[in-house]
């Protein structure tokens, strides 16, 4: 019997929000008028954002690619040969030869695109689960050590050694021991940890299965932003599918180990994302900042030694266990060490997911990858890390992205976000909309972040109005550092980033609509 066809469609959000489900729906109908046999495979995405829908098909072996696919293309696809490979205005060729994907470093993301993120056997043909087998089999020290010795930082914004976090939850004693998954990835500009989540849901489980054998925790929580309504479904079964394969629950794989994994919806607070904010909400409590200390490391969750990772730090880690600490630590620069994804958005023409190795200058990544400005026009600010990360300039285009780099010019890398701005932007918006963002969202529980937000849009307003500039300015900048310096969190600390950055190289636009030429 001739086997079927394999279609390759991604059902993740970004080719979802460009026609995705449309577009499966239409391929299904033509084989079905054509009598074609096939199989369509809803799988994630390889990053490419800028090709969605991308449709591939398997021919050989091979998948040949063909990009930016619209319903109205797939009669045409289908009689120019599609399930041969044949030849079209939306083929690309094989997927292994896009320039964009062959040149990344993909240590994290290997599996999104390639695999059915849902299927147990496509995901064990390709290492799945091979990590924590190896862990069982090298022990939770081994594996500690491995996580220490790699340089894995957290890929959430803070940068902190996960090394150092996982051994001392490991080194505290406790009856119960938790690891918090945070997945409340609510930067402007991000979306790798859905696009993780969405095309590797199974690694995920993985990671932080390993993550609970090496530190001695049974029980595991995902909190999800409550912005990712199709996130949350394939989570859910993917946990299902762990569950009744034995991966999850009581003596996984008789292993002796117990670790099972609930997933909690979050109700839209971007402050949850900071990590005692969240354990505060999976507490079922308003999720507002804990003082710190005692850390989350010693009393975290219920009040007990607890792990909090974002989702492409866990999703760093079973590969470290497969292929070695040595290999992932030769990667990077100078104390940031692997890969980072970056996430290209804003006003780019290529915009999607690149995960490259610590030391690629911003420069690199929008113009060999992202290819420029969508609108053709100069690079005027790029914010990278987010809503709270500060403005840079044209010039600054060729620092390497680094860590510590990125500290010694008063910004950061945060979540690896990438928000290009051209030379139409109003940057005074811009720090207005920072002091505007803080104050929607802070959790109100500290006076710098609650009442100097506030302030700060009102300081700003008068300056883009011309009045008082100069000593608007000295206030302004007052302001910003009392919230730096006695904010009780990131929120209201690093909201300054952002403003000092604009006031320090965008000055004259704060000049009045009156003003400008």
């Amino acid at each position: 019997m001739k086997s079927r066809i394999k279609i390759y469609v991604p059902r993740e959000t970004s080719s979802v929000s460009v026609g995705a489900d449309d577009v499966a729906l239409e391929i299904a109908r033509e084989a079905k008028r054509t009598g074609t046999s096939i199989e369509l495979i809803r799988n994630g995405s390889w990053g490419a954002t800028w090709l969605e829908p991308l449709v591939e098909v398997e021919v050989d072996g091979a998948r040949i690619a063909y990009g930016n696919v619209s319903t109205s293309d797939v009669p045409g696809m289908f009689a120019a040969g599609l399930v041969e490979g044949g030849e079209h205005p939306r083929r690309l060729g094989p997927i292994m030869e896009v320039d964009y994907l062959i040149r990344q470093d993909r240590w994290t993301f290997w599996r999104c695109g390639l695999i059915d993120p849902l299927s147990l056997d496509d995901f064990r043909a390709h290492k799945g689960f091979a990590a924590l087998e190896k862990a069982f089999s090298d022990g939770a020290d081994a594996v500690l050590d491995a996580v220490s010795e790699s340089g894995l930082r957290g890929r959430g914004g803070a940068g902190f050694p996960t090394g150092i976090k996982w051994r001392t939850v490991a080194e505290t004693e406790a009856d119960q021991k938790y690891i918090a998954c945070n997945a409340d990835e609510g930067d402007s500009g991000t979306f790798s940890d859905r696009m993780l989540m969405e095309g590797d849901p199974l690694g995920l489980i993985e990671s932080m299965a390993i993550a609970g054998f090496a530190v001695g925790a049974s029980k595991g929580y995902i909190y999800l932003r409550s912005e990712y309504p199709l996130t949350h479904p394939i989570l859910a079964r993917a946990l299902d599918v762990a569950r009744e394969s034995g991966w999850l629950g009581t003596n996984i794989q008789d292993s002796g180990f117990d670790f099972d994994i609930e997933l909690h919806l979050g109700a839209g607070s971007y402050v949850c994302g900071e990590e005692t904010a969240m354990l505060e909400s999976l507490e079922g409590k308003k999720g507002i900042v804990r003082y710190k200390p005692p850390l989350p490391a010693h009393e975290g969750l219920f009040g007990k030694p607890t792990v909090v990772n974002n989702v492409v730090t866990l999703g760093s880690v079973p590969n470290i266990i497969n292929l070695g600490a040595e290999q992932y630590s030769r990667m990077g620069v100078n104390r940031s060490k692997g890969t980072l994804a970056f996430q290209l958005a804003g006003n780019i023409k290529r915009g999607g997911l690149v995960e490259k190795s610590f030391g690629i200058t911003l420069r690199e990544l929008i113009e060999d990858w992202g290819g420029g400005t969508a609108s053709g026009r100069p690079v005027k600010a790029v914010q990278v890390g987010g809503p709270l990360g500060a403005y840079l300039t044209a010039a600054q285009l060729d620092i390497a992205l680094d860590y510590e780099a990125f500290v010694d010019i008063g910004a950061m890398i945060g979540h690896g976000g990438i928000v290009v701005f051209d030379d139409t932007v109003d940057m005074a918006q811009q720090a207005r909309f920072a002091m505007e963002f803080c104050a929607i969202e802070s959790c109100g529980k500290c006076t710098p972040c609650r009442i100097g937000s506030t302030r700060g849009v009102e300081v700003i307003d008068r300056m883009i109005a011309g009045e008082n500039r100069e000593e608007n300015y000295d206030l302004l900048v007052e302001l910003c550092d009392t919230m730096e310096g006695a904010s009780l969190c990131a929120m209201g600390g690093m909201t300054p980033y952002p403003v000092r950055s604009v006031l320090k190289h965008f000055a004259e636009d704060f000049a009045s609509s009156g003003d400008k030429p």
